[in-house]
């Protein structure tokens, strides 16, 4: 009996042992089953806002970017997109980002100008640059984002980590509502910009007034400023410039070349695991490289709307005026590398212009010996009689 039962108890034991075991491949595969819910339970969302109105096409370069982390963070990690003045006024949203009043955000450099001018240097630099896409080669590989995590980091202590992407074309001189023919007429004119091109307006004796995209229309259509530039066709038809402008000057020194920034409250960043850090680098320069190929396809369109339908006329910039810009320049460049006396100016401003000239020399060196010029090849297929 004693062996019997022993031999019961054996079975009985090897049985609860298989049922154990089974039940525990059962939690284990439920575990397993789970997991995902899990993962989506713990989703961050963060508040991410724009410096843009909602209908521009710059808040939909915006919403490219938060669509891009929102797709590859896998239920992790969730963007949710606000147009400007959802939480903070446009040029208040570097302060929210640095205080986690927002987790992030999508402007441009020149709109901090006022807090350090090397700021503009980051996007809207003087026009030494071949492009946008230039420029940011530049940040890339060229030093650029070593000294732009200076600035914020190291001399501005701002708690916020910055990606720059998105090369814009240059920028049309603007709207006015008369031709803009002599340097004489922007000597007085009330002109609406950002960046180190109001230090270059003021230097061809504008007076000038800086104003966040949807502020521009109606300080035009009221008169409290006479001119203003914004960006591109896509932007200036949609903010509804041809409204209250009809002459739309083509071809600018001012802002040659700009790109974009975005923003991460630096704390919440840096507490991200790796995986998500990535997927919000890596979205930016894949956003960069779509951004680039829909306003091919975008502004050309939108400046045959606003001259064949709603009576603009798109004129070109005389070259006297491009050539008093390039002179300002100069003189804009000088003035504030050597002013010593100012924390916004002075050893960092010329340490960053440096930096810029020593590669636009060696890259344009290059690209302006190895590339045929473009008008040669478009004259002889396009404009032919």
């Amino acid at each position: 009996m004693k062996k019997g039962g022993t031999a019961g108890t054996g079975a009985t034991g090897r049985r609860g042992l298989l049922k154990r075991a089974a039940f525990g491949g059962v939690v284990a595969a439920t575990g397993a089953l789970a997991a995902p819910q899990v993962s989506r339970a713990q989703t961050v969302t963060w508040r991410f806002q724009s410096t843009w109105p909602a209908r521009d096409i710059f808040h939909e370069y915006a919403a490219d970017y938060v669509k891009r982390v929102n797709e590859m963070g896998g239920g992790r990690l969730r963007l949710e997109l606000l147009p400007a003045g959802a939480v903070v006024p446009a040029f208040q949203l570097i302060d929210a980002v640095h205080a986690g009043t927002l987790d992030g955000g999508h402007g441009v450099s020149a709109y901090w100008f006022g807090r350090n001018k090397a700021f503009s240097l980051f996007g809207t630099a003087p026009p030494w640059f071949r492009d946008a896409n230039n420029y940011l080669g530049w940040f890339h590989y060229g030093g650029g984002e070593a000294l732009y995590n200076e600035l914020i980091t190291d001399i501005l202590k701002l708690n916020v980590v910055g990606f720059q992407n998105g090369p814009m074309p240059t920028q049309p001189l603007g709207w006015f509502k008369n031709p803009i023919e002599r340097v004489e007429q922007l000597r007085g004119l009330k002109f609406r910009t950002v960046g180190l091109a109001t230090d270059l307006f003021n230097e061809l004796g504008a007076a000038v007034v800086a104003l966040p995209g949807g502020e521009i229309v109606p300080a035009l259509e009221r008169g409290v400023i006479d001119g203003a530039e914004f960006n591109n066709p896509s932007s200036d038809r949609a903010l509804g410039f041809p409204d209250v402008a009809k002459v739309y000057m083509l071809q600018s020194f001012h802002q040659h070349t700009e790109t974009f920034e975005i923003l991460f409250n630096k704390p919440k960043f840096e507490a991200l695991p790796a995986e998500l850090k990535a997927i919000l680098k890596y979205a930016s320069e894949s956003n960069s490289a779509d951004m680039s190929w829909k306003l091919q396809d975008r502004y050309p369109k939108d400046l045959l709307e606003m001259t064949q339908r709603q009576g603009v006329r798109a004129l070109t910039t005389p070259r006297p005026i491009l050539e008093a810009q390039l002179q300002a320049w100069d003189r804009v460049v000088a003035r504030l590398e050597g002013d010593t006396s100012s924390p916004a100016a002075g050893p960092f401003f010329k340490k960053v212009c440096d930096s810029q000239r020593d590669w636009c020399r060696r890259t344009g060196v290059f690209f302006l010996r190895n590339e045929a010029p473009s008008v040669l090849a478009f004259n002889h297929f396009f404009a032919r009689g």
